[in-house]
């Protein structure tokens, strides 16, 4: 049951997304899309002056450790030739003071040299960093570019959609007007209505002039009949008349 409504409530949201962003105004969706464009540069461009940053402050620290090592290594080396001197002049407590304190500086001088170490391994793990953070800022900044230019193009292109379709609404009052009343024949109906009935009176008129001389033609094949019967009757009542023979008497 649990499934089925987690199923139906997607199916909701996913529905209510559709339909926002089927109705959404172009315009305001392009503004959004072109702060969270810029917003993105951001994040990246703060992000990389943060491991820039880093770097610069591990560079600080280096120096310091660096102008503190040579300090100690003067102050022991003083020390060191204090001592030495004291020890020469037969001044034991102070050849044994100072080498006390040189053996303190030498102490703090290995503390600071292992601290330069680590150090110098950061940054130079940092300078990579800060490289790599350069390198997507400046990607950052060319895709930005390329995507404001082509809010710009989407703008222009939402302008004309937008002029289009008011065109569009405005023509569509125009429809209809112009067109021919169904009730009245247009003249193509009337032309062909007149020509159909003329072809129909030229068919009937065919059909009766074929009629007329098939009817003269059977007239006249029935005379010829009947006077070539008639001739033959004559030639068969000539043919029964005693034949006329001359004064011979034969």
């Amino acid at each position: 049951m649990a499934n089925t409504f987690a199923k139906g409530w997607k199916y909701l949201m996913a529905s209510l997304d559709k339909k926002i962003d089927d109705n959404a105004d172009p315009k305001v969706q392009i503004q959004q899309a072109a702060a969270a464009a810029k917003q993105q540069h951001a994040d990246i461009a703060s992000h990389a002056a943060s491991v820039i940053g880093t770097r610069s402050q591990l560079e600080m620290k280096l120096n310091r450790l660096l102008a503190d090592k040579n300090n100690l290594e003067d102050q022991a080396r003083t020390s060191l030739r204090a001592a030495d001197a004291a020890t020469e002049a037969g001044e034991t407590a102070r050849a044994a003071e100072q080498m006390a304190a040189a053996e303190v500086l030498s102490t703090r001088l290995v503390a600071v040299e292992n601290q330069i170490e680590e150090t110098t391994a950061l940054h130079g793990r940092a300078v990579e960093a800060a490289e790599q953070a350069e390198a997507q800022v400046r990607e950052s900044e060319a895709r930005l570019r390329e995507q404001l230019d082509q809010i710009e193009k989407l703008r222009a292109q939402v302008d004309q959609t937008a002029m289009r379709e008011t065109v569009n609404d405005a023509a569509d009052p125009m429809d209809g007007i112009g067109d021919p009343d169904s009730a009245v024949p247009t003249l193509d109906a009337v032309r062909a209505k007149i020509e159909r009935r003329y072809a129909e009176a030229l068919g009937s008129q065919e059909l009766l002039e074929t009629s007329v001389a098939e009817r003269m033609t059977e007239i006249r094949d029935t005379g010829l009949d009947m006077k070539a019967a008639a001739r033959l009757e004559q030639i068969r009542a000539e043919m029964r008349k005693p034949e006329i023979t001359d004064g011979s008497g034969d």
